[in-house]
């Protein structure tokens, strides 16, 4: 796109974003795994000593970030989309139990709180100990900042995830055929 837009003026702006989470995460990306392990009973891996640090953006603030840059910024220019919210991942997977502790009190039998179910496992090979990303030119240039924190974005996520069951296993033996959920008619996305 860049040599495109430097070649023929095709009008461009690039994006760049941390870790998304939110509704409709697939299960095998982190938190939707440890909420749905969790509720199941199941081993809750953490990677090595989980001290691995990811920035986490609220999918929503993503969207947000996207129309702002698409609307106000600048042709040719690159934006980084950041949360900041950087947290280590055994912090992240605590926060998940701690918070379905909460949401969620009817344990698995067996399972006293979630947190038990945390087990560590052989890190992956090449395994990144830190992604963030600087994000002061959208904050900067165009006044853009996350609405969510990392505690109120997981809060509503954990939450989606328990009023979303039915999807999330729908999803995990693959009857899930890439049904809408949520809005039917484009007038409803504008708000």
């Amino acid at each position: 796109m860049r040599a495109w837009h430097r070649t023929y003026g095709l009008p461009v702006v690039v994006t760049n974003c941390s870790n998304n989470y939110g509704p409709f995460h697939f299960p095998e990306k982190l938190i939707p795994l440890v909420i749905l392990n969790a509720l199941a009973g199941k081993p809750l891996p953490v990677y090595g000593n989980g001290l691995q640090v990811r920035d986490w953006l609220y999918v929503e603030d993503h969207a947000r970030a996207l129309l702002k840059v698409v609307t106000e910024g600048k042709v040719g220019e690159t934006y980084n989309i950041g949360g900041h919210n950087e947290q280590k991942n055994i912090d992240v997977v605590r926060g998940i139990c701690a918070l379905l502790d909460e949401l969620a009190p009817q344990h698995p039998t067996g399972v006293a709180q979630y947190s038990d179910l945390i087990t560590y496992v052989v890190d992956r090979p090449g395994h990144d100990q830190r992604y963030a990303i600087d994000a002061s030119k959208i904050d900067n240039d165009l006044g853009w900042t996350p609405e969510e924190t990392f505690e109120s974005g997981l809060r509503k996520t954990v939450q989606w995830y328990l009023d979303n069951l039915d999807w999330c296993r729908r999803v995990q033996d693959g009857s899930y055929q890439g049904e809408r959920l949520g809005f039917t008619d484009p007038k409803d996305l504008i708000a």
